[in-house]
């Protein structure tokens, strides 16, 4: 049972992941009129991949971290390979700020999830779940930006 002050812990941490991410894309937004990459299937390919290997590793967290080491090592390579990809293609500078956000260790997101595990060595499940949510929902967000489903004003929606 979760106790009314982890609730409130977890409802800070996590319950203002939608203003963090609205902030980030304000912050975007001179950047947004800025005629953005021309599509990349490798690109898309990679990130839905990346998200499906994010979730599946962060299931693991109610295990140790050092146990999931080499898995997390692993992980965090495929994402690093990724991001200095991105970081080549021209008029790229929004997708590069998003990736910045997720792989924050101080943010909200993917980077914040695995440097708690970090420092908690284990996590529960129901902070798991929720974690799940908000990082799931991060990298749809990059793949339809990628897939031109998502344009940079309807971000900041």
């Amino acid at each position: 049972m979760v106790s009314e002050y982890q609730t409130l812990i977890h409802k800070r941490t996590f319950g203002n992941w939608w203003l963090t991410l609205v902030l980030g894309c304000l912050l975007l937004l001179p950047s947004a009129c800025v005629t953005s990459a021309p599509y990349d299937q490798y690109v898309y390919k990679e990130s839905t991949s990346l998200k499906v290997d994010a979730l599946k590793l962060m299931d693991k967290a109610e295990k140790t971290y050092t146990s999931q080491q080499k898995e997390i090592t692993v992980f965090t390579d495929q994402l690093d390979k990724l991001y200095e990809y991105e970081l080549h293609r021209k008029k790229n500078q929004l997708r590069i700020q998003m990736w910045d956000l997720l792989k924050d260790p101080e943010k909200n997101l993917l980077g914040g999830f695995l440097s708690r595990w970090k420092k908690e060595v284990q996590l529960n499940a129901t902070f798991i779940g929720e974690a799940k949510i908000i990082v799931g929902k991060a990298f749809d967000q990059l793949a339809e930006l990628e897939s031109g489903k998502l344009t940079p004003k309807e971000l900041q929606q």
